[in-house]
């Protein structure tokens, strides 16, 4: 993580620096005295953290804050201060945290593990979604996004996916009914996962196809789906 050091007092960043020099996972990338040349480093260096002590001479640290947000890339901004009064002022600017001069070690950490929390990707919280199938006397389980679309017939849901067909006991409404969230309607026989979806192709008589990722099988969009189904992929 790159970190901007930014205070009046040369004490101050030399403590700032010696504590930070112990994190592997920290990278000094430029000290500065006021506001304004906080700003020119933010824009210069592209921090992804700022230790942003309020009280400074010319532009004050909560100013320069409020002015962070014109930039592209908005660093995080933990607040260094010998006043405990500002903390509320620096939590209502989006501070990731807020420390109290002389700043401690242990609390130091705590504001860069939280700053660093923040810089990681969302992991995804979404459960993978499986289909019970057969093939002949084989029972198997699919991945629903595998899945390239589901037809029905009278006696059994056919789902065709990249390795060809499997058959699976539950119906259409049953299926929808549990993965509904992720599946499509397209025609009263027919499913498909909502990200298979690309887009729709008009016939010269009046009937509409719907265009799918992974194959070149286009099914029949009904009347009745048409609009659920252009409005999805308008919003989508």
């Amino acid at each position: 993580m790159r970190v901007l050091i930014a205070d009046d007092e040369p004490l101050a960043r030399v403590r700032l620096r010696g504590l930070l020099a112990r994190r592997s996972d920290v990278t000094v990338v430029g000290e500065v005295g006021d506001g304004e040349a906080m700003l020119d480093a933010c824009a210069e260096l592209k921090p992804d953290l700022v230790l942003l002590d309020v009280e400074m001479p010319g532009l004050t640290g909560t100013a320069a804050a409020r002015r962070l947000g014109a930039l592209a890339e908005r660093p995080q901004v933990v607040f260094c201060t010998a006043y405990e009064q500002h903390a509320l002022s620096a939590f209502d600017l989006g501070a990731t945290d807020y420390l109290l001069k002389p700043v401690r070690a242990e609390r130091l950490d705590e504001a860069l593990d939280r700053a660093l929390a923040r810089l990681a990707p969302p992991q995804s919280t979404e459960r993978v979604a499986w289909l019970r199938a057969r093939s002949g006397t084989d029972e198997v389980r699919l991945a629903l996004a595998d899945v390239l679309y589901l037809l029905a017939d009278e006696k059994y849901v056919a789902v065709h996916h990249a390795g060809g067909m499997w058959l699976i006991d539950e119906s259409l409404r049953q299926l929808e009914a549990a993965h509904g969230e992720r599946l499509v309607r397209l025609h009263r026989n027919c499913l498909v996962p909502r990200e298979r979806l690309l887009g729709l192709k008009t016939l010269p008589d009046g009937r509409v196809l719907a265009r799918l990722a992974g194959t070149e099988v286009a099914p029949e969009v009904s009347r009745r789906n048409l609009p659920a189904v252009r409005q999805l992929l308008r919003t989508a």
